[in-house]
């Protein structure tokens, strides 16, 4: 019953690609080169603390053998990024339930949790970090947005909020607010639309490219 109900949760918009914007996609700035030091770093800074994922390795083993795995990393995920193929191992997660609130034996009252492999979430820093300066660079993040950016969160928008507020209140103008929240947001998501926007960005092909092979065939095991 559990998977069902995780499963109605996370149903993301399975609809077709729209190629058109990322196959045409400039092939001007491409992929920057990933540097076996920036993987070593990233590689050092896991947490231990962690669970493994459905690969069986855990962020300790990972960590304790940086300087081992640093090299051989670095070139798959140069390799990975520049064709635009992700492996399917990083593509499987392990699905884990946890409890939120209400009676136990009600499934609809627990979260999943998906484990993806390490490997993967290093490489997928990076590929973080690059949409996000795309993203900056072509200021396609507004200024008032707080979420998922670095250096902002709920406080730093409360802040603003609260300064606004208080301007509007000592010029003496009305004010009205209005508070949205979008159930389950992002597994809803369409991918291609996601995609043409990021390709209407100005992102390069090759990253379009795995971002789209990310997105598609993904598979998850249940714990």
């Amino acid at each position: 019953m559990s998977r069902q109900v995780f499963s109605g949760k996370t149903t993301c918009v399975q609809d077709n690609y729209s190629l058109g914007l990322v196959d045409d996609a400039s092939e001007q700035n491409g992929p920057p080169i990933i540097q076996e030091e920036a993987v070593r770093e990233l590689l050092r800074c896991l947490d231990t603390h962690k669970s493994k994922g459905p690969d069986g390795i855990h962020p300790r083993v990972m960590r304790e053998l940086a300087d081992e795995l640093a090299k051989p990393l670095s070139i798959i995920y140069q390799q990975s990024w520049l064709t635009g193929e992700v492996p399917d191992d990083w593509k499987l997660a392990s699905v884990t339930p946890i409890h939120k609130k209400g009676g136990r034996g009600d499934p609809s009252n627990y979260r999943s949790v998906s484990l993806t492999p390490v490997p993967g979430k290093i490489i997928e820093q990076f590929i973080l970090s690059v949409i996000t300066q795309n993203l900056q660079d072509g200021q396609g993040l507004r200024p008032s947005q707080h979420g998922f950016r670095r250096g902002r969160s709920c406080l730093t928008n409360l802040i603003s909020f609260y300064e606004q507020v208080t301007h509007l209140v000592d010029a003496g103008r009305a004010m009205d607010v209005v508070y949205l929240d979008f159930s389950r947001a992002f597994d809803t998501v369409s991918h291609s639309t996601l995609l043409d926007k990021l390709a209407a960005c100005g992102l390069d092909r090759s990253t379009l490219c795995w971002v789209r092979n990310w997105l598609d065939g993904r598979a998850r095991e249940w714990w």
